[in-house]
């Protein structure tokens, strides 16, 4: 369940928090603001369906797959493809995300 949710959880918050840098730096209509809000609950909702002891280890995991997910946004909605800078880094966070779900716990 927790790769689903931290899916869920990216695709949610980046969503959100695009609607308030489109109303903010693109003159936005303010509607867009109530489907961010939305979005931003959706997406800390999510986040309880993580498989882990402490939320603050389900946080910081959850940190890389939002940066993959990001640039995944960035080539996708915004048309900007990715860099090899920007997958290398992608992959250090990524790896770093499986360590701290998947590192064994004493």
């Amino acid at each position: 369940m927790t790769l689903p949710a931290f899916l869920v959880a990216a695709l949610a918050e980046i969503g959100g928090c695009f609607a308030f840098w489109h109303v903010v730096r693109h003159g936005g209509a303010p509607w867009w603001l109530a489907a961010g809000t939305a979005s931003l609950a959706a997406f800390a909702y999510a986040l309880t369906f993580v498989e882990a002891e402490a939320a603050g280890r389900a946080f910081a995991a959850y940190g890389g797959i939002y940066i993959a997910a990001s640039l995944a946004w960035l080539w996708a909605v915004e048309g900007v493809r990715p860099d090899r800078w920007d997958a290398a880094g992608a992959l250090m966070c990524l790896a770093g995300a499986a360590v701290i779900v998947f590192g064994p716990r004493g």
